[in-house]
């Protein structure tokens, strides 16, 4: 492949307490797709920030094109040709896809009808079909990362870096996505993805790098391992194989039931339609659906943050349709929300701030007037061992932990506040494979503990493994309610895009 287009070398990275990247060093050849594999505050992500900029290194060197580069900025980055496509979108909802793809790319006068044709034009040559003139608000959460895409291709980047890029994608949009990373390489340009999935590992990556604790552990060719040796090699031991009991959910109460939910705004548009369902005590109802379907307002409806405009939802016979969150909390119900930073925790607070904070009222925590801050903090180190958390200590800021560690604390949180009803909304995503098979298992530990539990991902594979019954979810509605049994990958995905069930049906036979 000649000379490497990008050397990291002896790359140190420290935040405050935590060594964040300890002597890395690692190479990305021209037309190679490189993945980068690890456990959660493994330093993947941090690595990658440092190469484009928004992160400043301690110490070491980074040379593009075998010349030493001081990047301090993502100007600096793009203007090396690299470009960086992250977890959380930065599109502006308000301006259209042109828009933001041009955004901070021109001065004074703008050809946008110009612009606009070229985007189409780009979009058309990866297969996109991303329409350049629609706003990005109305856009489906897969077309915005194709947005992401484009706007690194219209800056003529070569070097690509991915963080987590199919965690919204359905299994088709999937399929483009690996296509895309394949013809973009191929074309001689480099493609860096940081991801948990071991099947887009295998699929598309030429090289595999895997990170822990801050340090390179392990450089293999794909052809060389199979995906239970990476998971080996990435967590250290075997993965935990999970089996989920039988179950005799339908002989039990109806705990949660929800009659004919709508949620309508004011401008007549319905963010839910006609929602009927129940979930028993002890049973897993599984919820699949593109994100940005309904999925958010479903649980902030059962969860008293959303004003219900037409049904009911009653908890254990007694109707709840209206009752205020705080009241839905003190009722043993618990919410583990998708958007952890804006829904789940305070990121300037500790840790043992953030574990107190929903039940600060409840009088858990009170002695004689005043908060029992020991307490709280041997409540907390308890859920840092349950769950693996990597921190300095419970003093630390919970914006200062990597994203993963964030998300086992909010989720042990919930798990523990929800006595009677848990909501899990994407509780695995941004996991690595380890704390995903921890979490998976305290959700059949709840199912198990007679809650009934609401769960939302966009992991088909995680649906089928713990659901008793799946939902699928389109435009706030739900399409039918399944037994995992009576699903397969083919017809999920495409109930999920919206087509008519007879049509599902059809497709998953191989019928036009």
């Amino acid at each position: 492949m000649g000379k490497p287009v990008v050397e990291m070398r002896h790359i140190y990275k420290r935040f405050a307490k935590t060594l964040a990247n300890d002597d890395v060093s690692l190479t990305v050849n021209p037309g190679e797709v490189v993945a980068l594999l690890g456990e959660n505050g493994a330093g993947k992500s941090t690595i990658m920030k440092i190469l484009y900029g928004l992160y400043h290194k301690t110490s070491g060197e980074i040379l593009i094109d075998g010349k030493e580069r001081d990047i301090q900025t993502p100007r600096d980055a793009m203007d090396l040709g690299i470009c960086m496509v992250q977890q959380h979108f930065t599109l502006i909802p308000a301006q259209t896809v042109t828009e933001n793809i041009i955004l901070g790319t021109y001065k004074g006068r703008i050809d946008y009808d110009k612009e606009q044709h070229e985007v189409e034009e780009l979009s058309k040559k990866y297969g996109f079909e991303v329409p350049a003139g629609a706003y990005v608000k109305d856009l489906p959460v897969g077309i915005q990362q194709k947005v992401e895409i484009l706007k690194a291709l219209h800056r003529h980047a070569r070097i690509l870096i991915m963080d987590e890029p199919t965690a919204v994608l359905i299994p088709q949009e999937i399929d483009v996505l690996m296509h895309f990373i394949r013809d973009f390489a191929a074309e001689g340009n480099s493609v860096i993805f940081i991801t948990h999935k071991m099947k887009e590992v295998m699929d598309a990556a030429d090289r595999i790098i895997i990170m822990r604790n801050g340090a390179v552990s392990g450089c293999v060719n794909k052809k060389d391992v199979t995906a239970t040796q990476l998971a080996r090699l990435m967590i250290g031991h075997d993965l935990e194989v999970l089996k989920k009991p039988e179950s005799n959910f339908e002989s039990q109460k109806k705990r949660v039931e929800v009659d004919h939910v709508s949620i309508e705004l004011k401008d007549g548009r319905k963010l839910l339609n006609d929602l009927n369902f129940s979930i028993h005590a002890g049973e897993i109802l599984g919820i699949a659906g593109v994100s940005g379907n309904g999925q958010e307002e479903l649980c902030k409806a059962l969860y008293g943050a959303l004003h219900i405009t037409q049904g009911s939802v009653k908890l254990d016979g007694e109707d709840i349709t209206h009752k205020s969150v705080k009241e839905h909390i003190a009722l043993g119900i618990g919410y583990c929300p998708a958007d952890r930073y804006r829904y789940g925790m305070v990121s300037d607070m500790s840790l043992t701030q953030n574990m107190m904070l929903k039940s600060s009222y409840l009088g858990r925590w009170d002695k004689h007037g005043f908060i029992n801050w020991s307490d709280v903090s041997n409540y907390t180190e308890d859920v840092i061992k349950k769950y693996n958390v990597k921190a300095p200590d419970t003093s630390v800021t919970i914006g200062s932990l990597s994203g993963g560690n964030q998300q086992k604390l909010v989720v042990g949180r919930e798990v523990d506040m929800g006595t009677n009803v848990v909501i899990f909304n994407q509780p695995t995503r941004g996991l690595d494979l380890g704390a995903i098979t921890n979490v998976q298992k305290v959700v059949l530990q709840e199912r198990a503990a007679g809650k009934s539990v609401l769960l939302i991902s966009t992991e088909l594979s995680e649906l089928f493994d713990l659901s008793d019954r799946i939902a699928v979810m389109y435009q706030g509605s739900f399409v039918g309610i399944f037994k995992p049994e009576d699903l397969n990958v083919e017809k999920i995905g495409l109930l999920m895009a919206g087509v008519s069930l007879n049509e599902a049906e059809g497709g998953s036979d191989g019928k036009e």
